[in-house]
């Protein structure tokens, strides 16, 4: 086990680049996307500088203001087209050696992304101090998952600093990952909720549990940060959902659904994995790194002859689907991943292929969930309420001008006749 020595000397290294990192940005990373309308707006406010740290608790987080680089949103004006939203979602959302959310950090940065980190607790929490976490229905420190190493826990605090300070969001994977049969399937609302507490408390504890007490604390309050998150494998929604309004939550993204515009369900937005085409293949399967492989080679990897048919597999499904949701109902296109090499990395990139694709697009905004969110919280109900009448790749009757413009609400009717002729 890595003694605390260690700890302090990986806690000074992480120091070290984030120092280097600053330096080499000049300052604060440039804004990538919007979440709305008003992503590619060069007349967009600046933002407001930043605050100094106010710490929380053990100095682990820290007020340090309204989050940098997030866009504006407004509500849809009648009759307008609705902008094609795609949200890059990430389980589990550690730094190991292969450096990928380092990398895809940087890629949603120079293609005008944002994303959703789905952070699992346990990353953050050192394997010695493992007896900390109780998950439901399991020993002390019991976990599906591995723990991670001193510097890997270092590395992914710099990681979750840098995505926040670029305008993306930190939402939850929870924490042990338990699937299958006694797992988080079986869970009771009390369970879930015992299992998110615990997932903040491991955020907001980190100085506490490796003793780096000098090291920079994450520039949010976990409490406000986490509004979302996605169950292991899927499973266990349906309790988590009755707990979820207790937690706080805004939203979850652990169902099986279709391209269509989400809903919300006991005031919380479900919105699902979607089902994507798969080129070749007489189905669709869920858009997911992992469900594509488990339908390429099974649950590991295969023989690598195949891998550049199952990249290009996997890179052609998802932009099918976007097209038919960009040239149809709009609906907002959700995609899931892990931090991955399985198959030689070849989801990975299919991945990086996509987002330079269609992030930069004029008429797409690649955001996160909690923009996501945001922006649907602003829109008029009615109009939410019609566009949930578009089946899957299906474009409105008449143009989306007539389509919106007919069922506009009556106020807004009204101030548009109002307004003066200029």
């Amino acid at each position: 086990m890595t003694g605390s020595v260690t700890r302090l000397a990986a806690a000074a290294t992480a120091l070290a680049i984030t120092l280097t990192m600053a330096a080499c940005s000049g300052g604060q990373p440039e804004g990538g996307g919007s979440g709305g309308e008003t992503k590619k707006d060069e007349g967009a406010a600046a933002p407001e500088a930043p605050q100094p740290p106010q710490l929380i608790g053990d100095g682990s987080t820290a007020f340090t203001g309204a989050q940098p680089n997030q866009p504006t949103v407004s509500k849809l004006a009648p009759g307008e087209t609705p902008p094609q939203f795609v949200v890059f979602s990430w389980d589990g959302a550690g730094e190991d050696g292969n450096q990928l959310f380092s990398h895809f950090r940087q890629v949603a940065k120079d293609h005008d992304a944002h994303m959703t980190y789905f952070l699992s607790g346990v990353y953050v929490l050192p394997e010695d101090q493992r007896h900390e976490y109780q998950p439901p229905g399991r020993s002390a420190g019991a976990s599906d998952i591995g723990y991670l190493r001193d510097e890997n826990i270092a590395a992914t605090l710099e990681q979750l600093r840098g995505a926040w300070m670029d305008g993306s969001e930190i939402g939850t994977h929870y924490n042990g990952h338990f699937c299958g049969p006694g797992g988080v399937g079986s869970w009771s609302p009390e369970d879930w909720i015992s299992e998110t507490e615990q997932a903040k408390w491991m955020v907001k504890n980190w100085k506490t549990t490796t003793g780096w007490e000098e090291m920079e604390p994450l520039p949010f309050d976990y409490e406000d940060e986490m509004v979302g998150g996605r169950t292991p494998c899927l499973e266990g929604r349906d309790a988590l959902m009755a707990a979820a309004p207790e937690l706080g939550m805004r939203y979850d993204s652990s169902g099986n659904g279709t391209q269509v515009w989400p809903q919300q369900e006991n005031g919380i937005w479900d919105i699902p994995l979607q089902q994507v085409p798969m080129p070749g293949r007489a189905f669709e399967t869920l858009a997911m790194d992992y469900n594509f492989m488990v339908n390429q080679s099974g649950p590991t990897s295969g023989d690598p002859a195949n891998h550049p048919q199952w990249e290009a597999q996997m890179r052609d499904g998802l932009l099918q689907a976007f097209q038919r949701a960009h040239d149809g109902n709009r609906a907002p296109l959700i995609i899931g991943n892990h931090f991955n090499s399985w198959n030689g990395g070849i989801y990975m990139n299919a991945v990086e292929d996509v987002i330079k694709d269609v992030c930069p697009r004029e008429d797409v905004e690649c955001v996160s969930f909690r923009q996501l969110v945001d922006w649907l919280d602003a829109q008029d109900p009615e109009v939410l309420d019609q566009l949930r009448t578009l089946g899957v790749g299906e474009a409105p009757a008449g143009g989306w001008e007539q389509f919106l413009a007919a069922n506009a609400p009556e106020d807004a009717a009204r101030e548009e006749d109002a307004a003066p002729v200029e």
